[in-house]
């Protein structure tokens, strides 16, 4: 959508102050952990930009709370790339010449504004996976951040995991449940016919040299992501509301991700 766009779809432009108050009457709380999947432009015209988004988040958090976003990037294997694919002949061009993960410089890649803005805000720590990162401030960025296993991005050794353990919260505005990354969480615990590891590569530094390192990953499988919302909000575990234009949705990622588990045991095949 359009800046212009933007503007003609917001009746009054938002705020620091209203989105912090937005993000209240959600349900967002002092002391929360909580991973945000966001759309800017849903949000209606922001005075400010990302500046105000991030801010509004991190004041309504506060010093005791902890913000999470994906910061996940480009440093993938071409074999998979879709939207668009890349010709075969490229592929090895790729794995020879892409620059090694460099938690400081590697931008992130289709998560949006707001997202890239978060990664370079002060005090934001990234975790090390050169694909699949994670970046968090807040009282317990280390703890989510820190030790994210190579193998099995999203498994029991990420961040999602940690927030997991964190008792933490996810916050949607303006997306769905197909952008709801801790679903993936939900895959490594639960068992289906077809599951099954595939090997993913990406260019990091080993040993301080660059390197092209190959990693197990289970293949995930998101097209019934949004199903899986749906029966999921169906419980009424989840809140809803609006921050700014965007719809929201707030819900503890533990219920979610007990939830989806057996959902995926119970109707994957």
């Amino acid at each position: 959508m359009t800046e212009e766009a933007v503007v003609r779809n917001t009746e009054q432009p938002r705020t620091v102050a209203s989105l912090s108050a937005d993000l209240r009457a959600l349900g967002l709380r002092e002391g929360m952990s909580v991973l945000v999947h966001s759309s800017m432009s849903s949000l209606g015209w922001v005075v400010g930009g990302t500046q105000s988004i991030i801010q509004a988040l991190t004041d309504t958090l506060g010093e005791s709370g902890t913000l999470v976003m994906p910061a996940f990037c480009c440093n993938s294997d071409p074999r998979d790339w879709q939207n668009p694919p890349i010709p075969e002949s490229w592929w090895q061009v790729v794995r020879d010449d892409m620059p090694a993960f460099d938690p400081r410089q590697t931008p992130t890649w289709r998560l949006g504004q707001i997202p890239e803005a978060f990664r370079s805000w002060p005090g934001v720590k990234r975790s090390a996976h050169p694909a699949l990162s994670f970046c968090a401030w807040g009282k317990h960025s280390d703890t989510v951040t820190r030790n994210h296993e190579l193998h099995n991005s999203h498994g029991e050794g990420s961040p999602l995991a940690r927030l997991y353990e964190l008792n933490a919260h996810v916050l949607l505005e303006g997306v769905g449940h197909d952008r709801n990354t801790s679903l993936h969480l939900a895959e490594y615990r639960a068992e289906w016919p077809s599951k099954h590891v595939v090997d993913q590569g990406a260019a990091m530094f080993i040993d301080g040299q660059r390197t092209w390192a190959t990693y197990h990953e289970v293949l995930f499988a998101p097209a019934d992501f949004p199903r899986i919302g749906a029966a999921f909000e169906a419980t009424g575990a989840c809140g809803t509301g609006k921050i700014g234009n965007a719809p929201a949705k707030l819900m503890s990622q533990v219920a979610l991700i007990d939830f989806a588990s057996d959902w995926i045991h119970a109707h994957r095949r």
